[in-house]
């Protein structure tokens, strides 16, 4: 794990209407680690990952993303995004998907390409299956492999194990950490708790700010619980003991 930081984002609002998606959201993500980012639905996870990934603008605050702007890191193909619904084109065959989302990649010798990771996602017997005609968990390695087409250098992953059975989820978690171990940084959403032991650090964000930073052993302890959920609670409502209430946050 590298000193140097992949993300860095300082006081990040993003509002839509009468609610504060972000409200001041500050993390500091080091290059070539696994960061999770845990809270409930509605926290503000995919707002910040929509704005890592140059699709939204915050409304106020700076993100860095590999020494870059947000849209400049993407449009230079350092950055992968797996979104929590499958992006995918289910007429279309796995690969025809796969080759489509290369070709807007610039990706070269494809066809390798597309081989090698539908292999890493372990569906190299299911190349030319309809995606309609797949499992759920199925697309949901599709989508991963569309987002590893490119060797991204950061890679995120908006709760990419949600509906997934526990041997899938450990085989993704696998990935994941031979990924980091070549120096992929990776940006994990998840209210799924069981899933924090498996990050470097972890962020515990509720109503669009970073409550706490740590591994999760250093949270439990901070918290003075025996687990992270219940670490994850008392610091909630540490939180919101001393911070002022505010109209229309989630």
């Amino acid at each position: 794990m590298s000193s140097l930081s992949a993300i860095v984002a300082r006081d990040v609002k993003k509002r839509f209407g009468s609610v504060d998606a972000l409200s001041g959201l500050a993390v500091d993500i080091r290059a070539g680690e696994i960061y999770g980012l845990l809270g409930p639905n509605g926290s503000g996870k995919t707002t910040f990952i929509r704005c890592l990934a140059g699709l939204l603008r915050p409304d106020a605050g700076d993100i860095t993303v590999l020494g870059q702007s947000p849209r400049a890191a993407v449009a230079a193909g350092r950055v992968g995004y797996m979104t929590q619904a499958a992006a995918l084109y289910g007429d279309l065959s796995v690969e025809e998907n796969l080759d489509f989302f290369a070709r807007l990649e610039g990706v070269h010798d494809i066809d390798d390409r597309i081989d090698e990771v539908l292999t890493t996602v372990d569906l190299a017997d299911r190349k030319r299956s309809i995606v309609n005609t797949l499992s759920g968990g199925m697309r949901t390695r599709v989508s991963l492999a569309a987002a590893l087409l490119h060797a991204p250098d950061l890679l995120l992953l908006d709760e990419p194990t949600v509906g997934v059975d526990p041997v899938l989820r450990r085989e993704f978690w696998t990935h994941f950490r031979a990924l980091a171990s070549r120096g992929t940084t990776i940006l994990v959403s998840s209210h799924v708790m069981d899933e924090a032991s498996r990050c470097d650090r972890l962020g515990l964000i509720l109503a669009g700010r970073v409550l706490a930073e740590g591994t999760a052993a250093e949270l439990v302890r901070r918290a003075g619980t025996t687990d992270l959920e219940s670490a994850f609670l008392a610091l909630a409502g540490a939180s919101a003991a001393v911070q002022p209430s505010s109209a229309g946050r989630t």
